[in-house]
């Protein structure tokens, strides 16, 4: 073979090891990376569980315990402490022809869950959940004897109020035909009228204890959150397992041959 020839199969060969050297190195950087990947996102969920279940736990202690006043559970929210699902009663007179309806689904049905302001005894207003409603017994009407009047006493949970709309799959509320499909507090303060510092900076669910005539229908505080990081976390682990088994199955094919 003549020297210029030979020369040239030679620098083929050294650029041929050179790039299958750089194809390995970049190969092992980005298995490190897709590893590293997966494992931190299995890593997240486990997070994601602890503080899941701490929640839940949270709940529990906070449904179990006496029913705190109005006062109690402004203090705690003025001091920053999460005052959702606390138990709490409170006392005043139902604002009926303020009601507000938020579109929901209970047991199957579809209807409207009824948010009533109560006019407190300091001259503020408090929006009860006060419960379900079929969709045919939309307006006060059609469930006279439920329009509680007087003074009543309620017992429930307080309920922390959106900022937003909790997701754009979410309809936007039709304020006009009162229909909300998200709890935007401000807005229902709005659309009754009421002055919003004059409106109790959170909700609360009334329990379950029977209407007139049976409506609405109380106590429909859902419990039921969600909780599948355990599941995606192990879905995380296991494609890093797999990709560490293809990957060390390669190597070792590639040694063999």
């Amino acid at each position: 073979m003549p020297p210029k020839a030979s020369s040239i199969v030679t620098d083929v060969q050294a650029a041929v090891v050179a790039w299958s050297g750089r194809k390995k190195i970049a190969t092992f950087i980005l298995f490190l990376l897709a590893l590293a990947i997966l494992l931190s996102l299995g890593t997240w969920q486990v997070r994601r569980l602890h503080w899941k279940e701490q929640l839940l736990a949270d709940i529990a202690e906070r449904r179990a315990a006496p029913p705190a006043s109005l006062a109690d559970i402004e203090a705690l929210g003025s001091r920053g402490e999460d005052v959702d699902y606390r138990a709490m009663t409170v006392s005043g007179r139902f604002v009926n022809n303020k009601e507000r309806h938020f579109f929901a689904t209970y047991r199957g049905q579809t209807g409207f869950y009824v948010y009533t302001p109560l006019l407190l005894a300091d001259g503020r207003y408090l929006f009860v959940n006060r419960g379900f409603v079929p969709y045919e017994n939309k307006e006060p009407e059609m469930r006279k004897q439920g329009q509680l009047t007087g003074q009543v006493t309620v017992t429930g949970l307080a309920r922390a109020k959106l900022a937003e709309k909790p997701s754009s799959i979410v309809p936007d509320n039709d304020p006009a035909k009162n229909i909300f499909y998200w709890k935007d507090l401000d807005a229902m303060a709005d659309t009754t009228g009421l002055d919003r510092s004059d409106v109790v900076a959170f909700f609360m669910d009334a329990d379950a204890t029977r209407n007139p005539a049976g409506l609405p229908i109380g106590g429909v505080t859902q419990f039921e959150l969600p909780n599948n990081h355990l599941q995606y976390a192990l879905t995380w682990y296991g494609l890093a397992v797999a990709l560490v088994a293809v990957s060390g199955t390669m190597w070792l094919r590639r040694r063999k041959g």
